[in-house]
């Protein structure tokens, strides 16, 4: 399903992949992103490819200007992950808009879970709907060798 959203202001939200621009978000992840920094661009690529992808764009130019991607199985589990703004929008409210879409995208497919980790912008992801875990003691995380 490739939805659009038109939200308050100047901006619309899509989750048609052919409106991505790729090399755009891979210049934001890998030099601006502090869980993404030096990530290759066939790695971004590849990551694009395999996820359910939101961008936000301004209506008039087409721009994107916020970007998120949705690791999922569409039946139980969603991890929210490379949710990113471009600076110069920063302040509108674009990246609570995106976590409400996602968060409305998802909530047809019933899934069990849909987890996110965040150093900063835990306010954001509140306004959406997310809060913290109630018992991080059952996660593990396997570490890179």
């Amino acid at each position: 399903m490739n939805d659009t959203i038109v939200i308050p202001g100047e901006y619309e939200i899509s989750s048609d992949p052919a409106r991505l621009d790729p090399a755009r978000i891979h210049l934001w992840l890998s030099t601006d992103a502090y869980w993404a920094l030096g990530r290759s661009r066939e790695q971004q690529d590849r990551a694009i490819a395999g996820s359910l992808n939101f961008g936000v764009y301004d209506r008039a130019s087409g721009e994107l200007v916020a970007y998120a991607r949705v690791v999922t199985d569409h039946a139980t589990f969603a991890y929210l992950c490379d949710v990113y703004v471009d600076r110069a929008v920063r302040g509108k409210g674009l990246g609570t808009a995106l976590a409400g879409a996602v968060r409305d995208r998802l909530a047809p497919l019933g899934l069990r879970r849909v987890l996110l980790a965040t150093d900063d912008a835990h306010g954001v992801y509140e306004k959406a709907g997310f809060a913290p875990i109630t018992d991080p003691e059952k996660w593990m995380a396997l570490k890179p060798r």
